[in-house]
């Protein structure tokens, strides 16, 4: 894993940790804080940083509201703190 994955795994963390328990990030959030002005490139290494993440069962990976297994997912995705506890 090399600084920019390493990265965009602390930004998901941090963005949820600033918001409500609740909420939910998209990963492009991750994204624009690390690269503002060219951030499209990263919204794939920022869902793969999610999947990580979420394998370690630090996040969830949601769509329409369920829980999801990042491998398939295809579309939009929403990144949330576990809520297995």
């Amino acid at each position: 894993m090399d600084n920019r994955d390493r990265h965009l795994e602390e930004t998901i963390l941090a963005l949820l940790a600033s918001r409500a328990e609740t909420s939910s990030i998209c990963p492009s959030d991750a994204a624009r804080a690390v690269e503002p002005d060219d951030w499209r490139p990263l919204m794939e290494p920022a869902r793969q940083a999610a999947a990580r993440l979420m394998e370690r069962g630090d996040v969830e990976i949601t769509q329409r509201g369920k829980v999801i297994d990042p491998a398939t997912a295809r579309g939009p995705i929403r990144i949330r703190l576990s809520r297995k506890n």
